[in-house]
């Protein structure tokens, strides 16, 4: 693995980290000037977020969630891309999941694009 694959890794993992301790806090230092988000919903598309403000309001949003319950099945990285592969539950039952994918783009230690997608 090379240094920037290590440094994408490192702020991929630190960026689901956020989610999964419900710490929105720990997000301030991973979201760069430029960022572009994809989210999962709605569909077919999902709604586009441009900017540091609007990616790191929506995304403190959903870490703050407290019966939100993030866990990550696989995280990977390779050069400026990271993959986090989770499970998304929002109460105990079985039925109440989905398995989704975020697809990150790292630049200069900053994350700049993130492309949500789920499992219809």
């Amino acid at each position: 693995m090379n240094a920037d694959s290590k440094t994408t890794l490192e702020i991929v993992t630190r960026f689901h980290n956020a989610f999964e301790r419900h710490r929105p806090e720990d997000l301030d230092d991973l979201i760069g000037e430029d960022c572009v988000l994809e989210n999962t919903a709605p569909a077919p598309d999902g709604a586009r977020y441009e900017g540091r403000e609007a990616c790191l309001d929506f995304w403190k949003g959903i870490a703050s969630s407290a019966n939100l319950v993030f866990e990550a099945e696989e995280i990977w990285a390779g050069e400026d891309r990271g993959i986090i592969r989770w499970q998304l539950r929002w109460s105990k039952s079985e039925a109440d999941r989905i398995r989704g994918v975020n697809i990150m783009r790292v630049r200069d230690g900053k994350i700049v694009e993130g492309l949500g997608y789920v499992k219809g």
